[in-house]
């Protein structure tokens, strides 16, 4: 428990203090895309990890919210009236999801979402007179905090920053609730816990919901991030990308999708100017994890730290001097 808590305050350090020991506004910018892909990664960790429930079409939802900001703004509407509505289409959005793909489980609601991301896409590409299409949708300004401008690089980490941690916040009260410990039930034994009284449909809706939040969420970051929005952010390489980062870093746990968002944008976006093939990196990145821990990053390294502690306290149990020690 000590090394854990030891382990955050360490963590939490080196996150605050990004602007002063990182070399370089880009690098600042990198940490801006991790949090607001992690809050992204977190948001799908909720249907992936927890409710059992893989989604191929979570590009789409967090298009839908990152368009509706934009399309807010472009009409001459401030920036809080535009967060406010982005983060109520994008959780509507979400709802009407839920119930057209919570239908089914399994390859089924694979498919449905599949083939829902793929309509929104679609809409995004031919809807010109309201996405723009191609040309997409271009924000002039970013809001103000406090009398902070988020144009500045450092205080947009900032920002990006406390919206990251109250969104792990609400992750972690979440998944210590009840609705989160039923959402893991109806994962693990549906028809038990539907013979038990509850009701497993509308526990896994109330999950997509809040999943819909973090991710709308994650979009309004995004948008005011690179102040561009396009109909490729709703293609299915988005989101098998934020798929990936939670698999990689290990679904079902807190710390496993921004473990895993870390390394899919720290590859893509730092990795890529050094290497031409970073996909085929990428790719061989996640084959080995698949085949070494395929629980993710986060439990197979804790799996293995755990393995090389009973091993080190079984060698130092057995003394030289011992019975044990003796041929």
């Amino acid at each position: 428990m000590t090394i854990r808590f030891l382990a955050l305050v360490v963590a939490f350090a080196a996150l605050a203090t990004v602007p002063y020991w990182m070399p370089g506004v880009y690098y600042i910018n990198v940490a801006s895309q991790i949090l607001f892909y992690a809050i992204f990664a977190l948001g799908l960790n909720v249907l992936v990890g927890y409710a059992g429930l893989v989604s191929l079409g979570h590009a789409g939802l967090f298009g839908v919210a990152a368009y509706a900001a934009g399309y807010m703004l472009q009409l001459g509407f401030g920036h809080p009236l535009a967060i406010l509505v982005a983060l109520v289409i994008g959780v509507a959005s979400m709802a009407i999801y839920a119930a057209l793909s919570l239908r089914s489980t399994g390859i089924g609601f694979i498919m449905i979402t599949l083939a829902l991301g793929e309509i929104l896409w679609g809409l995004a590409y031919r809807w010109i007179s309201l996405t723009g299409g191609d040309n997409g949708l271009s924000l002039k300004s970013r809001p103000e905090l406090f009398g902070f401008s988020m144009s500045d690089v450092n205080t947009f980490y900032y920002a990006s920053l406390v919206i990251f941690m109250l969104s792990l916040a609400a992750m972690t009260v979440f998944v210590r609730s009840p609705l989160g410990a039923a959402l893991m039930g109806t994962r693990d034994q549906p028809r038990r816990m539907n013979a038990l009284g509850y009701h497993v449909w509308a526990i896994r809706f109330y999950a997509c919901l809040f999943s819909g939040l973090l991710t709308s969420i994650s979009a309004i970051l995004f948008v005011y991030y690179t102040q561009f929005i396009s109909p490729q952010t709703l293609a299915l390489t988005a989101s098998a990308e934020v798929l990936l980062m939670v698999i990689s870093g290990g679904a079902g746990t807190l710390l496993g999708p921004i473990v895993g968002a870390t390394l899919v944008v720290v590859v893509k976006t730092v990795v890529s100017g050094f290497i031409e093939r970073w996909n085929f990196l990428l790719g061989a990145i996640f084959v080995a994890i698949v085949i070494l821990m395929p629980e993710g990053l986060v439990p197979g390294t804790a799996r293995l730290w755990r393995l090389a502690w009973r091993q080190r306290e079984r060698g130092a149990s057995v003394t030289p001097g011992s019975a044990e020690a003796k041929p």
